[in-house]
């Protein structure tokens, strides 16, 4: 038999009843250590993605670890296009004639192909 006072209740069980409290856990945030505001578990960073993302463009590099290990780091995306650059392959050009060995050919040799017949 339950009986509900506001949030608990009284479970008789025959011999005696016991109070049972009917109330919702819900667990704190875990504090910031100072200094460490772009660190977080992986648990944490699932559960709270939208503010992960928002101090990632706001404060910068965000580090997500597993197991106490740092696995990734989270950049905003005008981060990610500044440090991954423009790839034209001008810098390779530019390296290649800058080389002390300029005078190398480096032009595949071709070898002669047999040709197959064709009945039209």
């Amino acid at each position: 038999m339950k009986s509900s006072v506001g949030n608990r209740g009284l479970e008789n069980s025959g011999s005696g009843a016991k109070l049972v409290i009917m109330t919702r856990s819900v667990r704190p945030t875990p504090p910031r250590t100072p200094g460490l505001t772009n660190r977080w578990l992986l648990q944490n960073a699932k559960a709270r993605f939208s503010e992960l993302v928002r101090r990632a463009r706001s404060e910068g590099p965000q580090h997500v670890t597993v197991r106490g290990r740092e696995e990734v780091v989270i950049i905003s995306a005008e981060e990610f296009r500044r440090l991954k650059g423009d790839r034209t392959g001008a810098d390779l050009v530019a390296a290649l004639r800058a080389s002390p060995h300029g005078d190398v050919d480096i032009e595949p040799q071709r070898a002669p192909m047999p040709v197959r017949g064709v009945v039209l």
